[in-house]
């Protein structure tokens, strides 16, 4: 008890020494010219842009909006301070409800002009407060009757590996949506992108969520994806023994070259070329060809490719060939 009352001595000995005593008649007044600053600045006009969610009602069953049910507008409005400050932080323009029936024109969109906009504000507002601009200048609402149809995806941006790496495969779960429009407008729409993306650098499996890019007036569900990149190393390959085809070829004709099977040199990914085998590729020589040229070499090509193989070129490019009846 003792302790208690001496430190309690203490305390009030400390703060009103004549020092501190000066100390706090300064901060009294400094906090008492604050609170006047702070009433005259808020008794002062200003203007201040308050961000406004609009929530769309009414919206019947059978109708699907393609636009948000929630959108947004950016009001200027010019009041005292103090009234701003109830807009920017009260319950007075958390949100503002608009009937999808007073405003669908029937043909799959509505409108809402900026001063159906100042009319349903001015309900919300103080009769001091001017309404200066309102942004946008419309708000368009867009809907169907169930209009849909499937779409694949893909995704759109810098997907880079690092040198001697490449892209060999490319997974979406999912790998379509299904997309709700007008049906004027999904005859348009024949894939989905995603937003861009930015990655670079990498060697290991790239696992990435990501959202597809909006479309005006299109709502597309699920509105995001799960893409999986995987890559592999960059080699110089060849493969042996592919048989050579002739296309356009008589009844009755046989074609035969030297060598008849060639060689395929390309660049893949090291498990893409553990895979393949010389069926995977398809070389032809086409005798309409052979027979308008009369030259004593072919010219082959090389018309299939697997996927995940590049820069596939013929080592013989031209052989020898003979033209034989077929007896059989």
């Amino acid at each position: 008890m003792f302790s208690l009352r001496r430190i309690a001595v203490l305390i009030r000995n400390f703060l009103f020494s004549r020092t501190n005593r000066e100390f706090l008649i300064f901060l009294f007044f400094l906090t008492l010219s604050g609170i006047f600053w702070l009433l005259m600045t808020l008794n002062e006009v200003y203007e201040k842009e308050v961000v406004v969610p609009v929530h769309i009602t009414g919206v019947p069953s059978d109708i699907m909006l393609t636009s948000d049910e929630t959108d947004t507008i950016k009001v200027t409005v010019r009041d005292r301070g103090i009234i701003l400050m109830t807009y920017l932080y009260g319950e007075a323009l958390t949100h503002v409800e608009v009937n999808f029936k007073n405003y669908d024109q029937g043909n799959g969109t509505g409108v809402i002009s900026a001063a159906e906009f100042a009319k349903i504000l001015k309900q919300h507002l103080t009769a001091s407060s001017k309404i200066v601009s309102i942004k946008p200048e419309r708000l368009k609402i867009y809907y169907t009757t169930g209009n849909n149809k499937k779409v694949p995806v893909r995704w759109k941006g810098r997907v880079i590996p690092e040198h001697l790496y490449f892209l060999s495969q490319v997974n979406y779960s999912p790998d379509s949506v299904t997309v709700y429009a007008s049906e004027e407008r999904l005859d348009s729409i024949h894939m989905v992108y995603t937003e861009l993306l930015n990655y670079v650098d990498f060697r290991d499996t790239l696992a990435v969520d990501c959202r597809l890019r909006r479309m005006e007036g299109v709502k597309i569900v699920p509105d995001h994806v799960h893409i999986t990149f995987y890559t592999d190393v960059l080699t110089e390959e060849s493969v042996d023994g592919i048989p050579v085809k002739c296309i356009n070829l008589p009844k009755g004709k046989q074609l035969r070259t030297f060598p008849a099977k060639v060689t395929v040199k390309f660049v893949t990914g090291v498990n893409v070329y553990r895979t393949l085998t010389p069926a995977d590729f398809t070389v032809v020589a086409d005798y309409n060809e052979i027979v308008s040229s009369r030259s004593d070499k072919c010219n082959l090509y090389l018309q299939q490719v697997p996927s995940g193989v590049t820069r596939a070129s013929l080592v013989n490019k031209q052989v020898d060939y003979l033209i034989e009846e077929d007896n059989e």
